[in-house]
């Protein structure tokens, strides 16, 4: 720890791998911009295993150098900003794509009550060649889209690379994606926290010539995507759940009262036995959505929702266990029923064109019902072993 009692204002955390041919103009702007500020900061290399000459340059330039202890983007940035002294860390790429000579924005944001700035190339600018045609006209925009669209975070460019925020907002978010991805663990979760997310302009410039980039195109944006769909399971599961439930029990509530003829084809009960399974996968996603949410919502990592509240209290209450037996015997009398029907036939062949509109119904209702009561106890599982985690803590 420094002894200085001026208390450190701003770390700037630069993640290295393999990068001797621009550290140094990146660590030296650093160190510009600091003494041109006035403000109290360090310059934290975090080097992910470079072999190239980077760490002898870190260490010529004088700046602290840790080394993750693990591979990735991710691991690296948390190392650094896992021993930074700062109260406020901005982090940037040491490829020379950004300017850390121009970080006053970032501070000045962050002294307005921005707990987490990020940087907008988009309004910034974009220098020739930069950022690849995919990234700029699909990648970057699709991927934006849909974390504006689930998380109402309110950002234009959720994988710029310069972004800054508070000590205390990192320390609050912990943060645990080791690759790419863990750009868009900071604005997701600092938007499901509530922290105040500013954005400001940032100019993206091109890498040095023949240097490899570290991020894969298809790979990394699959790991984005897959990132932002697992943490918004309404629109990964619930609402494509409700929507394959709805019509599948609607279809088949219509083709149990009759076949549906159309021009040229007709639908029956095979159509029906489609539907009814279709039903239940979407009710197996609903019910899946409902309790990663519950689980999310248990450790913190989401927000509390007063309907998904009300409805998670319904389904771990009696009166949702109930419910469950409910629909199983709903099930269980319409297999009598079924079951009668083949006894009076002297339990010989049947036609399934007949049969079928009472058995499909009927296997429907003890799955539901079934799910249902699973779904009752599970979460109250979980509430169980919260409330033990819990109790054992403050012993």
């Amino acid at each position: 720890m420094f002894n200085n009692p001026i208390p450190m204002q701003l770390s700037i955390v630069i993640p290295c791998l393999n990068e001797a041919r621009t550290l140094r103009t990146c660590i030296r702007k650093a160190k510009a911009f600091l003494a041109a500020s006035g403000i109290r900061g360090e310059i934290i290399i975090s080097d992910n295993g470079s072999s190239d000459g980077s760490l002898n340059i870190a260490a010529e330039e004088g700046v602290r150098l840790l080394h993750a202890p693990e591979k990735g983007y991710g691991m690296a940035l948390m190392h650094g900003m896992n021993l930074a002294e700062g109260s406020f860390i901005v982090m940037g790429d040491a490829d020379d794509s950004y300017d850390f000579l121009d970080l006053q924005p970032f501070v000045e944001a962050h002294e307005r009550g921005g707990d987490l700035v990020i940087g907008n190339r988009f309004l910034g600018g974009i220098e020739k060649d930069a950022m690849p045609f995919l990234h700029r006209y699909l990648g970057n925009p699709v991927l934006t889209g849909i974390g504006r669209l689930f998380f109402k975070a309110g950002i234009g460019d959720f994988h710029c690379g310069l972004r800054g925020i508070s000590k205390s907002a990192y320390e609050a978010l912990d943060l645990k994606m080791p690759g790419m991805e863990f750009a868009s663990e900071m604005i997701v979760k600092a938007s499901l926290k509530g922290l105040k997310i500013v954005e400001v302009p940032t100019r993206l410039y091109p890498d040095a010539p023949g240097r490899k980039p570290h991020l894969n195109t298809w790979r990394d944006g699959w790991r984005h995507l897959r990132f932002l769909l697992l943490f918004c399971p309404r629109w990964l599961f619930f609402y494509p759940g409700l929507l394959l439930a709805a019509a599948g029990v609607l279809v088949a509530l219509l083709l149990t009262v009759r076949d549906l003829a159309f021009p040229g084809f007709m639908l029956g009960v095979h159509t029906q036995f489609y539907t009814l399974i279709l039903a239940g996968i979407g009710l197996q996603m609903c019910f899946f959505s409902l309790l990663g949410r519950y689980l999310g919502e248990l450790r913190g990592i989401f927000r509390v929702h007063g309907r998904h509240q009300r409805l998670i209290r319904y389904i771990r209450s009696a009166s949702g266990f109930w419910s469950g037996m409910v629909l199983f015997a709903g099930g269980l009398l319409l297999g009598a029923q079924a079951l009668q029907f083949w006894a009076e036939r002297h339990y010989g062949s049947l036609d399934p064109s007949v049969t079928f509109k009472t058995i499909l119904p009927s296997g429907f209702l003890l799955l539901f019902g079934f799910q249902l009561m699973v779904a009752c106890m599970f979460l109250n599982l979980c509430q169980l072993f919260m409330n033990i985690r819990q109790e054992g803590a403050s012993q």
